[in-house]
């Protein structure tokens, strides 16, 4: 391979230990040198003519294959704000993709959809003569047309653990699906092709580079995953880095699930695609009531879900992960769910002693002010940034289940960090963005941009640096991913993975940091994006 030199930059290294450099020599995929002043001679030359260069971000989760998948595949309905706009977007796209033998769709809100106004003689207004499955914009809720419907054989189904099928008033199921029911439904309906999903691999790499992205966790990984993202690495097709979160469910026993687990670890050792974690759903999302809360839910309808892993349970299962050397990886949304997590965590610190696990809580939407302290050496915070802010009719429905006395607890970062929480930044794309500079510009003024009416922020005193953001985006992130050892930072040695900004994040206003583009990515000293206005 040639050498490559970036040069005339503004390097922020991520390293404590050089901080800064105006060049980098990048040999064979990895950093040679850096240094200030007049660089070395190299076959390849890029001038970054004084611009920011960090070291390619990485996304601790995010749901990269079927958000790929997505973007190839399905009906974009993240902006769609009614029922007539529902019906026409499905309905062209149907057209558009009369080849496929579902018509698929992602991203309707529940703050505009439900269980009150989405059903199946919604959807055979748009497609009838097909099978049709849409997700919501947190992918814990879908919904079916009939014809789905029966071929799912979803009237005579039972509720699966930690799954409901909605049904009306005389028990007909009316299309809606929550939580664990899904992917039993899914199974039931025509498959995607291989073809589809490596098309959707290539779809989220792309939109992953473009966006100055080197590394994920992929926040979700089954046999199909795993066998789709194994197959890529072998062939050389990864343009970025994969850890997986092995999915375990309500039904597992430690015995079963380590079994499996260590198998996909052992087929699928890295670098550049590992099994390192076990991932719990340890409750679903307010939007569906379904997040699990200490207290019952302040709105109207009041009531509460419970954890979808029991105590016991919970600590038999991360005692043996952690046992077997498995990072943990829980959703947690509720108090509840938080708290369970960290008993568990607990218990299996207690049986098994510490150790550089970098086990993680994600989402974190409400902690209890009791539990802040407990993150402290025991589990990382994988926050989302772009959710702490007024966003309604989205935000309106978790908001108003929580109660307003509860809302300084929601997504209280500052709390998190100042308990001395390790952290690391993520987007859970495709629930929302993967754009780094919109989540970092959110993290820091607690709004929405400035060119989308923000209302007031959310709790500004739990904002974050820009500094604390960058470092959760790249040393923390690569941490967070069991790759520090050779990526997250530009120093000799490690990989060349890098980003070229068109502005200087750390000196514009914090409400100027989203209009931020990457003109160059490289991932091994390669470019995997580069901006058609960056010569």
């Amino acid at each position: 391979m040639a050498d490559t030199v970036v040069f005339n930059a503004r390097i922020r290294t991520m390293d404590p230990t050089r901080p800064r450099a105006d060049w980098v020599l990048i040999r064979d995929g990895s950093i040679a040198a850096l240094g200030a002043g007049a660089p070395p001679e190299a076959d390849d030359r890029i001038d970054a003519g004084g611009r920011l260069v960090l070291p390619g971000f990485q996304d601790a989760h995010i749901h990269l294959l079927s958000g790929g998948i997505d973007l190839a595949t399905a009906a974009y309905l993240y902006d769609v704000g009614s029922e007539a706009e529902l019906i026409a977007t499905l309905r062209a796209h149907a057209a558009a993709k009369s080849g496929m033998a579902m018509v698929l769709g992602s991203g309707w809100q529940a703050g505009v959809f439900g269980d009150h106004n989405l059903t199946a003689k919604v959807l055979d207004q748009a497609v009838s003569d097909r099978p049709v499955l849409i997700y919501d914009s947190s992918f814990h809720n879908a919904c079916l047309n009939t014809v789905a419907m029966q071929m799912a054989g979803v009237q005579d189904m039972a509720d699966p653990p930690n799954g409901h099928i909605v049904r009306d008033a005389q028990g007909r199921a009316t299309g809606m699906l929550h939580e664990e029911v899904i992917p039993v439904v899914a199974d039931r309906l025509p498959q995607l092709t291989e073809d589809d999903w490596d098309e959707g691999l290539r779809a989220g790499q792309a939109h992953a580079n473009r966006h100055g992205i080197t590394g994920v966790l992929d926040a979700r990984v089954n046999a199909l995953e795993a066998r789709v993202y194994g197959r890529a690495a072998a062939a050389g097709q990864l343009t970025l880095r994969v850890a997986g979160t092995a999915l375990v469910t309500e039904a597992d026993t430690p015995e079963t699930a380590v079994a499996r687990l260590s198998a996909f670890r052992a087929a699928h050792p890295g670098p550049d695609f590992h099994v390192h974690s076990a991932k719990f759903f340890m409750d679903g999302v307010y939007e569906n009531r379904t997040a699990a809360n200490l207290h019952p839910y302040a709105d109207a309808m009041g009531g509460n879900a419970p954890c979808m892993f029991g105590a016991d349970e919970t600590k038999a299962l991360m005692i043996a992960f952690d046992a077997a050397r498995f990072s943990i990886h829980v959703h947690v949304i509720g108090d509840a769910a938080a708290r369970r997590a960290i008993e568990g965590l607990e218990a299996a610190r207690a049986a098994n002693g510490p150790w550089p696990s970098q086990h993680q809580l994600a989402h974190l939407q409400l902690v209890d002010p009791a539990d802040f302290q407990r993150l402290r050496g025991l589990a990382t915070a994988n926050i989302q940034p772009l959710w702490a802010r007024f966003e309604p009719p989205y935000s309106d429905p978790s908001l108003a289940m929580i109660g307003e006395g509860r809302w300084p607890d929601v997504y209280a970062f500052r709390k998190m960090l100042d308990a001395g929480a390790d952290w690391c930044l993520s987007s859970d794309w495709a629930v929302s963005t993967l754009n780094p500079f919109e989540i970092i510009e959110t993290a820091m003024t607690r709004q929405k941009r400035q060119d989308d009416d923000p209302l007031d922020p959310f709790f500004a005193d739990q904002a974050l640096s820009v500094e604390e953001c960058v470092q959760g985006y790249t040393v923390n992130a690569a941490r967070a991913c069991w790759r520090d050892h050779f990526t997250g930072m530009l120093r000799p040695g490690f990989s060349g993975d890098l980003i070229i900004l068109d502005q200087d994040i750390f000196a514009v206003p914090a409400e100027e940091i989203s209009k931020t583009r990457v003109l160059l990515t490289l991932f091994k000293g390669q470019p995997v994006w580069r901006d058609p206005e960056f010569a």
